[in-house]
């Protein structure tokens, strides 16, 4: 069983957390709107049949957006720290926690190895079916160690036989890492 360093709800927080820093209440609040916004498009966007999916991300951002607007307003910070949110430190806490339940779990029940930690990241692959005349897109997330491993695993998806995709053969035209963005590993 991998051990993940981040799970992709931990990382749309901790990008959110990331971006908030510094920002006034006035600036977190048009991040939050512009979340809700994000949110109700990805609700009216075809649905992911898996997870991590658009809503999901959207959702989770914009209710971390929303908790750091009450935070700020209760603290009355003028800008937003994340050294001084209680909820930032305990939610760091219970990570390393848990890999370290993961990882003893890991150890315990294979060949006494130690676990490996896997920093995966979250993936947007766009791709496009091979016959169409219209610019049908289909969207899907992906929660992968690189890029190359995010395509493989999609091309995997649109091959699979018996698959949701095996009407038409689809052709991926972008990935795009959008969690965390890239070069801000935690």
């Amino acid at each position: 069983m991998p051990v993940y360093e981040y799970h992709p709800d931990e990382l749309a927080r901790l990008d959110v957390v990331r971006r908030a820093r510094g920002l006034s209440l006035s600036r977190v609040r048009e991040y939050w709107r512009a979340a809700q916004d994000r949110e109700g498009r990805a609700r009216h966007a075809p649905a992911e049949p898996r997870k991590p999916s658009e809503l999901d991300i959207a959702s989770c951002q914009r209710l971390e957006w929303a908790r750091i607007v009450r935070v700020m307003e209760e603290q009355r910070m003028a800008v937003y720290l994340p050294d001084e949110d209680r909820r930032v430190a305990r939610r760091e806490e219970l990570r390393v926690q848990r890999m370290a339940a993961e990882a003893a779990l890991d150890e315990h029940s294979g060949e006494g190895l130690p676990a490996e930690v896997l920093r995966y990241r979250v993936y947007r692959i766009t791709a496009q079916p091979v016959a169409s005349v219209r610019d049908q897109l289909l969207i899907r997330h992906v929660f992968a160690l690189s890029e190359g491993a995010a395509v493989e695993h999609a091309q995997a998806m649109f091959s699979r036989p018996a698959g949701i995709y095996q009407d038409c053969g689809y052709r991926i035209i972008s990935v795009d890492q959008v969690l965390p963005e890239p070069g801000a590993f935690p």
